[in-house]
């Protein structure tokens, strides 16, 4: 078929005939080597378990409070391999899943959680610097874009109502044309700044560093040894591994989407599998062709949102759109490419950016993301206090796991904080029901948000009950 005669779809496809199925973060000749598995026993005074972003910075911190402290991490493969490995590195000081979000959720605790997420920003920004992590960290913040009419006036009541409330700190309204200023595609509208509460890094580094300054610090890590069983052993705890065991007088688990040691955890929680794709890095001229001078994140306001940035070396990350929940709540390696969906996000990329026709992706991928329905992290404990856990973080993990990680360590020491007496800490979403239930809801929220997008932003009767109820599905 002559090229003039191709349909958009295999047009756009065709962009993806030399792209390799790896997250592109995790495809670097710089990644550290794995340390080696545990065999036989060990003891400590706390073990972390999970050796993603949750975990590292559990491990780091209570070393930081108490450098004395006997700290261990098992991770069941490498650390930073899962979501910590494969997100879009937006590190955002949200802790709410957004200023919608929380004022529909906790209104009376929004303004003290602001404060305590822009306090964790700073500080994860502290922590980049003081420990030497090269992980191009870049505070340029982000802009929601409008891309329909009815997002324009979304964002405009938004910006209005954060101002009235005193919670607009940094932000800027942007019209079509200082958006477009901005970035430059067809498609925007309308956009909010977000200058101070965003920042862009390479995810997969930011674990390889946090990895290293936790062994610096004397911390223990044991890669390839999962965690098998959690049991009480005198006035502790036991995890079996499979080649041997831990004995910790206090545990935390960090362990996200993958089914929690504390089996009742398992139900507040589902996987949502999310797909991105990474350019080549692009020419001058095409540079040029869109500004992005200032190297904002961008993520659009439509329910069903991409997610987009620019990396050091200037590929574009999109990412986005299709959130997949599979039947029965499976993690599985199977799940992790979706070749339609990467053929969806490349069409929606061209249409937004017309004029980079021509650039071709380097890298496809996808992975697991822990959800709750109520978009946003919960906490507590287990076995008299002696395990502390936190989950859910619902694509928010990049910033949001150092507040919990400060969280379960409070937890743990038993002390009062300003972060354990909020009302977000001390009460839990609601849980997911029993198959066939949570894939029929899900699948039903899906359609009814797909269907908004496309009616102006009209929420129908399913959407409004989960509204009334404070619960929902993050697509």
């Amino acid at each position: 078929m002559a090229p003039s005669a191709m349909t958009p779809k295999n047009r756009f496809t065709t962009a993806l005939a030399d792209a390799q199925p790896v997250a592109y973060w995790l495809d670097d000749p710089g990644k550290p080597r794995a340390e080696p598995a545990l065999t036989g026993a060990e003891s400590c005074d706390l073990l972390v378990v999970g050796g993603g972003y949750s975990g590292l910075w559990t491990a780091l911190i209570a070393k930081e409070r108490d450098p004395q402290r006997d700290v261990v991490l098992l991770e069941g493969r490498e650390v930073g391999w899962a979501a910590s490995g494969r997100n879009g590195g937006f590190c955002a000081a949200s802790l709410t899943h957004g200023l919608a979000n929380g004022l529909a959720r906790w209104p009376g605790e929004i303004e003290q959680l602001e404060q305590l997420g822009a306090r964790n920003l700073d500080a994860i920004e502290e922590a980049v610097a003081r420990y030497g992590i090269d992980c191009d960290f870049e505070r340029t913040g982000e802009i929601d874009v409008a891309t329909e009419p009815h997002q324009v006036e979304e964002l405009r009541e938004m910006h209005t109502e954060s101002q009235r409330l005193g919670l607009d700190g940094g932000t800027e309204f942007l019209d079509a044309d200082q958006v477009k200023a901005e970035l430059a595609s067809p498609t925007f509208l309308a956009g909010i700044w977000d200058r101070e509460g965003v920042a862009m890094l390479h995810p997969a580094k930011l674990a390889w560093g946090l990895k290293r300054a936790c062994l610096d610090l004397g911390v223990r890590i044991y890669e390839n040894t999962p965690a098998n069983t959690l049991t009480q052993h005198g006035a502790g705890m036991a995890v079996r591994t499979p080649y041997g065991r831990v004995l910790a007088h206090q545990v935390a688990l960090g362990t996200n989407v993958f089914p929690s040691l504390v089996k009742r955890i398992r139900p507040y929680t589902v996987p949502v599998y999310d797909y991105a794709l990474m350019t080549e890095p692009l020419t001058e001229s095409q540079l040029d062709s869109i500004g992005w001078k200032n190297r904002q994140g961008i993520g659009d306001s439509a329910n069903q949102f991409h997610y987009f940035r620019i990396t050091a070396d200037n590929r574009i990350l999109w990412g986005g759109y299709d959130a997949i929940y599979p039947y029965g709540g499976k993690v599985r390696a199977e799940y992790d490419h979706r070749p339609e969906t990467y053929a969806k996000l490349a069409g929606h990329f061209f249409r937004c950016f017309p004029q980079l026709e021509g650039l071709r992706f380097t890298h496809t991928w996808g992975g697991a993301i822990d959800t709750c329905s109520r978009f946003s992290a919960f906490f507590g404990t287990a076995h008299s206090g002696r395990v502390a856990y936190a989950a859910g973080f619902t694509g928010l993990g990049v910033g949001a796991t150092r507040f919990g990680a400060d969280v379960m360590l409070d937890l743990l020491s038993g002390e009062q904080t300003d972060r354990t007496t909020l009302q977000m800490v001390r009460n839990k979403p609601l849980p997911f029901p029993p198959e066939p239930f949570a894939w029929t809801g899900i699948s039903l929220t899906k359609w009814s948000l797909a269907r908004a997008d496309a009616n102006g932003g009209r929420r129908n009767p399913w959407l409004k009950t989960l509204d009334r109820f404070g619960l929902g599905f993050d697509s």
